[in-house]
């Protein structure tokens, strides 16, 4: 019997030691944990996300990613909040409406993803020496009111003289799915665009960017990861690990040429030509979308706060230490 103890105990030592092998020997990264994550919408515009999928980043750390695509803020939102998602990547504006609202358990942004809103205005046609007035009297596509999106348009509108709505009209009874070919198909005379919708239309001379409302609009925390707070207290590790992946992948970014880049997201996107991928990769570059680090600047919520206040979502004040929190960012940096 003593013998038979022996060799069930070598069998268990062994196997063991094999886990701790093929897991690094580290006992931090030793057990893989599940983090279910959302995305709001599947967008070139959140590359540095697939490229931590692609290149391993999130296993290197000891973690199973579970993504979906939400479709939606609101749908995103209401995943998170129901506990089907862990974490989300949507506008920090969802946290601010959430803790308006009164929640108990507060959404918290803990690592930033975009750093400048990801849309462009799309003309018609080419304008050399184009000035947001050319927008006086015209109709624009938008998106719906609250969105960070829309919010963003009306700040940038408003900064050169134009009165959202009563100087113009700004459309907002078309899904976010079909606004290219509403634009295409003769709706609108201006588009306010995400990628890779702006370039298909430059591809096929139905339209031709005029304008980057990232850099009309200021540096802000666009697109950031939100946990519920309970899941931030009971998965501090979970997070961390995460966010140690997302900067690993935002440097990647920082560091590779726009065909690069591509190549290494292409997966998520079979349905768009690589020549597409790689303009909109180098557009959102030039346009300084994606941040060096995943820190969530105090002084960029707060120029979101302005943008909201503006648009009149912006109910009441809800302090940075509220819906922030940046200690894995600065961790991960």
């Amino acid at each position: 019997m003593m013998k038979g103890k022996k060799v069930v105990s070598a069998l268990a030592l062994t196997t063991q030691l094999f886990t701790l092998t093929a897991c690094g020997g580290d006992s931090d990264k030793s057990q893989v944990e599940t983090v279910r994550l959302t995305e709001v919408v599947r967008s070139i515009f959140y590359a540095p996300q697939y490229v931590a999928l692609e290149q391993g980043y999130f296993q290197d750390e000891g973690l199973n990613v579970r993504l979906d695509t939400a479709w939606g803020g609101d749908k995103a939102m209401t995943r998170l909040l129901a506990g089907q998602d862990d974490v989300a990547l949507i506008g920090a504006e969802t946290t601010v409406y959430v803790k308006q609202q009164g929640s108990e358990d507060a959404v918290i942004n803990f690592a930033q993803m975009t750093q400048r809103d990801g849309t462009f205005l799309v003309a018609r046609k080419e304008i050399d020496n184009f000035d947001w007035s050319m927008l006086k009297g015209k109709s624009l596509i938008g998106s719906r009111n609250g969105s960070m999106p829309e919010m963003v348009n009306e700040w940038v509108l408003k900064n050169h003289g134009i009165e959202p709505k009563v100087d113009n009209e700004i459309i907002q009874n078309i899904s976010f799915d079909n606004m290219t070919t509403a634009f295409a198909s003769g709706t609108g005379d201006f588009y306010q665009a995400f990628e890779p919708g702006a370039s298909l239309l430059e591809k096929s001379g139905q339209g031709h960017v005029v304008a980057s409302y990232g850099k009309d609009g200021g540096k802000l925390p666009y697109t950031v990861y939100m946990a519920k707070s309970s899941y931030l207290q009971d998965h501090p590790q979970a997070l961390q690990k995460f966010t140690n992946a997302i900067q690993k992948a935002q440097t990647f970014v920082q560091e590779s040429t726009p065909e690069e880049v591509a190549k290494i997201i292409a997966p998520y996107f079979e349905d768009v030509d690589q020549d597409i991928l790689v303009s909109v990769v180098k557009r959102y570059k030039d346009a300084d979308t994606w941040p060096s680090d995943t820190i969530i600047d105090r002084d960029e919520f707060d120029h979101m706060k302005r943008v909201m206040h503006e648009a009149g979502e912006l109910k009441n004040d809800v302090k940075y230490e509220d819906v922030v929190n940046t200690t894995f960012a600065e961790k991960a940096k």
